[in-house]
């Protein structure tokens, strides 16, 4: 060692006699100073560490309070689920969404009251006693109103063609649709031009029986042909108008209407054939050579007298 050295450099040895006899004090010294660096390099630690422990709580607490925002669409779910009490971060965005959403929907103000119908009464059906029949057909009474009773059922070969001048057949129609109980269909016949607008035919009803006829009711598409309405009491149905065995029930007439009621004559005597003569054609149905015209019956109803 060198003068003035108290140390070994190579094996840390004193120099003989510098520490002296107590020389343990100077190692424990070194000891203590050495723990302390222990001790305050375990407690720099522990600090270190728990600073690095709270750094996640602190961002677990940031976290936490970042979903609050989020909640605040859950409201309009609302609605359609009920309010769940001890729940009151849910009632209080739902009353303000309810009220500004449903109120103004609701139009009360404006209603007004449906004003009540009236109630239409009927009208009782009643009929004037031959009230459709021209005023030459009319018999005497007083006109008073009363109910007529309903038509005769016929059969449904009761009706024909009467045809006593022998025309063409392919001239007239079905005669058994002027009693089928449908208006839109019925009998027609042809017009000849060169007789128009004289006719010489009509339709035939056989009762089968002798029957009382108050009135006839008659449906046509062809208003203003002139007809009269026959009656006998014959076996079988006269071979012509002229016969003898006819008897005139209505004067002979020119109706305007496509729907009347003729009444009749001699009501108090049983008849087995009518017939609804026709003698002449409206001035709209005689046609031309060409094309010939047509009159038609729709249906032809019987009623019976009182």
């Amino acid at each position: 060692m060198a003068p003035a050295q108290d140390w070994c450099l190579q094996c840390g040895a004193p120099v003989s006699g510098s520490i002296g006899a107590g020389g343990w004090r100077p190692a424990a010294t070194l000891l203590t100073a050495t723990l302390l660096l222990v001790l305050a390099a375990a407690a720099v630690g522990y600090a270190a560490l728990n600073k690095k422990s709270r750094k996640p709580v602190a961002a677990t607490t940031t976290l936490a309070q970042t979903p609050a925002p989020a909640q605040a669409p859950a409201p309009a779910q609302t609605p359609a689920t009920p309010v769940t009490p001890g729940t009151p971060t849910t009632i209080k965005p739902a009353l303000p969404h309810t009220s500004s959403v449903k109120l103004p929907k609701i139009p009360l103000p404006t209603a007004t009251p449906a004003p009540t119908p009236v109630p239409a009464f009927p009208t009782p059906t009643v009929k004037i006693k031959g009230g459709a029949a021209p005023p030459k057909s009319s018999t005497g009474g007083s006109g008073a109103a009363e109910r007529q009773p309903p038509a005769i059922m016929l059969d449904t070969n009761a009706a024909s063609t009467y045809n006593p001048y022998d025309y063409p057949a392919a001239a007239f129609g079905d005669p058994s649709l002027t009693i089928d109980g449908d208006t839109s269909t019925g009998w027609s016949a042809q017009v000849d031009p060169a007789t128009a607008p004289k006719m010489a035919e009509g339709v035939l009803i056989d009762l089968k029986s002798a029957m009382k006829i108050a009135s006839v009711k008659l449906v046509t598409p062809t208003p203003g042909m002139t007809v009269q309405v026959y009656g006998s009491n014959a076996r079988k149905a006269p071979a012509s108008i002229t016969d003898k065995t006819w008897v005139p029930l209505s004067p002979s007439f020119a109706f305007a209407k496509k729907h009347a009621r003729i009444k009749l004559r001699h009501t108090n005597k049983p008849f087995r054939f009518f017939t609804l003569w026709i003698s002449h054609a409206p001035a709209a149905s005689v046609g031309t050579p060409q094309a010939p015209g047509r009159v038609s019956v729709n249906e032809l109803e019987l009623f019976p007298a009182g």
